[in-house]
C-alpha cells in the first residue's frame, strides 16, 4: 500500500498558518528558506491584513505544505505519490523532488502578482454543491457573456464544483443553482478567477519565466490535478505548474488515480482540512487524513502501518 500527500488551494488559508506549523527543525528551515529566497521574513506573511493579498496567500499554502511535507518525512513518513490543488501543485513538486525551493518559492511570488494584477477585483471563486456537472453547466450557459463570465474551474466530487468569474455571473448562477435544488453556495475565500480563460494571458508570462528554471523528473510519483494523470519528466510537469492557473482543476479523477495506483493513505498538508473531506468519499477503504488536528505520531504510525502491508 502507498502513502499520498495532497497539498490544498486557495480558500485553505488560515490566519497565523505559518506560525502554527510544528516546533521542529525542518519546519524552521523551510522558513528560513523562504525568507532568503524572498528577501524578507515570511514570517510577516500570514496576519489577517495580509492575508486578503494573493501574493500572500499563495507563498503561505507553498510554503506551510513544504514545512509539514520535511517535518513527516524527518520521522520516518515519507510518500509514494504527490498531488496538489492549484497552487498546492508547487510544494507537491518540490516534494517530489522535481522543483527547487527557492525556485518555487520565487515563481510563486510571480505567479501571485500575475494574477492579482489581472484581476484585482470584482472577479473570485464559488463552490457549488448538490448539482451534477451536467445540470450547473446548463445553468451557467444561461448567465455567461462577454459582460457577465463564469467558468466551470473545479470539479471536486460528482456534485461539489467550483465556478470562477465575475462577481455578478457568480451571483446569478448561484441563485439559479438554488432554485434547481443545490444544497450550498459559498463564495471561497479567493480574489481571483482561477482555472479558467480569463488567466490564458497570466499563464503565458508565467510560462515565460519557468523557461529560465531548471525543473527535473520527480523522484516519486507526481499527479497532475489538472489532467488526472501521472507526469514523469521535468518539461511535463513545468508545463503543467505554468498553465495550472487557467487549466480546470479534476480533483475527484486525481484522487481516484491515485486510489488506483495503490494508494490507502492520504495525509493533507496544513492548514486546513478541505481535501480529506473530498478524498474520504473515494479512500471509504482506506485512510484520509490532514495534518490540521493530528497529532505527528498518530500521522507516522499510520503511515508505518501501510508501509507493514504491503
Amino acid at each position: 500500500m502507498s502513502v499520498l500527500f495532497t497539498f490544498p488551494g486557495q480558500g485553505a488559508q488560515r490566519k497565523g498558518m505559518l506560525h502554527g506549523l510544528p516546533d521542529h527543525a525542518e519546519a524552521a528551515r523551510a522558513l528560513e528558506e523562504a525568507s532568503d529566497a524572498l528577501g524578507r521574513d515570511v514570517l510577516t506573511l500570514d496576519d489577517a491584513q495580509s492575508l486578503r493579498s494573493t501574493v500572500a496567500v499563495q507563498l503561505c499554502l507553498l510554503i506551510a505544505g513544504v514545512a509539514q511535507a520535511r517535518v513527516l518525512r524527518a520521522h520516518g513518513c515519507e510518500p509514494d505519490l504527490v498531488t496538489g490543488l492549484s497552487i498546492g501543485a508547487y510544494p507537491a513538486a518540490v516534494t517530489a523532488g522535481a522543483l527547487a525551493y527557492a525556485d518555487a518559492v520565487k515563481l510563486v511570488e510571480l505567479r501571485g502578482r500575475l494574477m492579482e494584477r489581472a484581476y484585482p477585483r470584482g472577479y473570485g471563486m464559488t463552490a457549488i454543491v448538490g448539482l451534477t456537472q451536467r445540470a450547473l453547466e446548463r445553468l451557467m450557459s444561461t448567465v455567461n457573456s462577454a459582460a457577465t463570465p463564469v467558468f466551470l474551474a473545479n470539479l471536486n466530487a460528482p456534485t461539489q464544483m467550483v465556478i470562477a468569474g465575475s462577481e455578478a455571473a457568480m451571483q446569478q448562477v448561484s441563485a439559479l443553482a438554488l432554485e434547481h435544488g443545490a444544497q450550498r453556495c459559498e463564495r471561497l475565500d479567493v480574489a481571483v478567477p482561477s482555472h479558467c480563460a480569463l488567466l490564458d494571458a497570466p499563464a503565458a508570462e508565467l510560462r515565460d519565466a519557468f523557461s529560465r528554471i531548471a525543473v527535473r523528473a520527480p523522484r516519486i510519483a507526481y499527479l497532475s490535478s489538472s489532467s488526472a494523470r501521472p507526469l514523469f519528466d521535468g518539461a511535463g510537469i513545468a508545463a503543467d505548474l505554468a498553465g495550472n492557473m487557467a487549466q480546470q482543476v479534476r480533483w475527484h479523477d486525481t484522487v481516484r488515480l491515485a486510489w488506483e495506483r495503490g494508494a490507502r493513505l492520504a495525509i493533507e498538508m496544513p492548514p486546513a482540512a478541505v481535501l480529506t473531506g473530498l478524498t474520504s468519499a473515494i479512500f471509504s477503504e482506506g485512510i484520509a487524513v490532514s495534518c490540521n488536528g493530528t497529532a505527528l505520531p498518530d500521522l507516522c504510525a499510520l503511515a508505518e502501518r501501510e508501509r507493514a502491508a504491503q
